[in-house]
């Protein structure tokens, strides 16, 4: 049988590796510094440290049949800075009602663009941008889905604040030490946070760019975040995690103690997430007539998931026995058990004779038994936005509000709560008390004082 070639692919901080199989290749690979297996993917992840590059091209030598890279396009953006790969479209809803759109080169995304009315081309920002409407929107997220590329949308708040400063902006720009992303990947945290903490630290480390980052302390920390409360006017939550970025520098990298920093640390805002009554959630099932796509959304509300749960989920973690759900490595990289309905059993034994997944308890398209492929959570939200457009429900919901009417509907019919925090997988109780605020049930047999007084 003929082996696959062997090739390289560079794609930002990341090296994929495709090897056919060899115990030496792999030993030489395994004394590679982080390096790792991905079994999903079938080839090696090796971080794009210096010298890397250099080292596996003089190691397999002729035997290296193609090398690539994929430049990550940077994207100042307000908080953060977005990094983008060739295949990935960062789409803003803009405060002046326009839809700006940063990708790499794509000859027929342009030419899509270049069909809408008064579409612009930025040279300066090096984006596209259309007039807004939900007609384009949707169109414009349907062709960039067939051209197999991933969305990112965000929305522009028209706020009155300092914004960022790219590195282009700032002289001699700092980039984050090594040995801080070193001990991110050492100690396991999720890419999402290693990409959230990075910019984070280096913000900071470049507000005060005469100042040794071995000589910054406490001051440095006071002064940054005040900041960005007064300058940047960020959220408590961006804030937060600001602060945790930084004692993350001193305290895990430099193994300095653990050390609270005397600053205003905010309290979250009291923002009530949206719940669906019984009746509305009903309505949405009812209208969401893909056995496949129901079977999705009822599994989602009848046990409290969260969207990266569900598409993790795989068919062995069905026990039909116990009537039981096993989600391994939720957030916070826990395992817990939660409720199977047995409605839900019923429609997801339908489904199972009938589409036949390999792996995954729901799989997307292409998935095959050597190769299996988890179903796209923007998938499951344009399965919930449809189903919703087929009601008369005018809340603006998302699929994460499944969860959370799930955990308000067992707390109105009495469910205690340190079952509900168990079922969701909160490590703080304080987390699952935030239902306690939503419920309504009850209100009305409440009588308010001024019903009793004598007026």
């Amino acid at each position: 049988m003929e082996q696959r070639p062997i090739s390289i692919e560079i794609i930002g901080r990341k090296i994929i590796l495709r090897i056919p199989k060899n115990e030496d290749d792999i030993k030489f690979i395994r004394s590679i510094r982080y390096s790792r297996w991905n079994k999903e993917g079938f080839f090696w992840e090796i971080p794009h440290y210096p010298g890397n590059v250099e080292l596996l091209k003089g190691y397999l030598g002729d035997r290296l049949h193609q090398i690539t890279e994929r430049p990550l396009i940077e994207i100042p953006q307000k908080d953060e800075v977005v990094l983008l790969d060739n295949n990935q479209v960062l789409m803003v809803k803009t405060a002046k009602a326009r839809l700006r759109l940063y990708f790499g080169f794509h000859a027929e995304l342009m030419k899509v663009l270049k069909s809408f009315p008064y579409y612009k081309w930025d040279s300066k920002s090096k984006s596209w941008s259309i007039p807004y409407s939900e007609q384009f929107l949707e169109e414009i997220k349907k062709r960039i889905v067939e051209f197999g590329m991933e969305l990112i949308y965000q929305e522009e708040k028209n706020e009155d604040r300092v914004k960022r400063k790219s590195q282009e902006k700032i002289p001699n720009y700092r980039k984050c030490p090594e040995e801080y992303i070193y001990k991110l990947e050492e100690r396991r945290y999720s890419p999402s946070t290693v990409r959230a903490y990075v910019p984070l630290f280096e913000e900071f480390i470049n507000h005060f760019p005469s100042t040794l980052i071995e000589e910054m302390g406490e001051k440095e920390v006071m002064e940054f975040s005040r900041y960005l409360v007064t300058e940047r006017k960020v959220s408590s939550s961006h804030q937060n995690q600001a602060i945790n970025a930084i004692k993350f520098y001193f305290e895990k990298v430099k193994g300095g103690e653990r050390k609270y920093y005397h600053v205003d640390r905010p309290v979250r805002e009291k923002i009530l997430p949206e719940v669906l009554s019984e009746e509305e959630v009903s309505a949405i099932l009812k209208a969401t007539i893909n056995l496949k796509h129901r079977a999705i959304l009822m599994t989602i509300y009848s046990a409290g998931l969260r969207i990266s749960e569900l598409i993790n989920l795989k068919i062995k973690d069905i026990d039909s026995n116990r009537m039981q759900i096993r989600i391994e490595q939720g957030k916070g990289k826990k395992d817990r058990y939660t409720l199977l309905s047995s409605k839900a059993l019923e429609i997801l034994r339908i489904y199972i004779k009938q589409e036949r997944p390999h792996y995954y308890l729901f799989e997307g398209q292409g998935s095959k038994i050597e190769k299996p492929l988890k179903y796209s959570a923007r998938s499951i939200q344009s399965i919930l936005k449809q189903s919703l457009q087929r009601t008369e429900i005018k809340k603006k919901i998302t699929v994460h509000t499944l969860r959370h009417s799930f955990a308000t509907h067992l707390l109105e019919n009495g469910t205690d709560l340190r079952y509900i925090q168990s079922l969701l997988g909160h490590e703080s109780p304080k987390t699952t008390q935030i239902y306690t605020h939503i419920t309504t049930k009850g209100f009305d047999q409440i009588k308010s004082p001024l019903d009793g007084l004598d007026i």
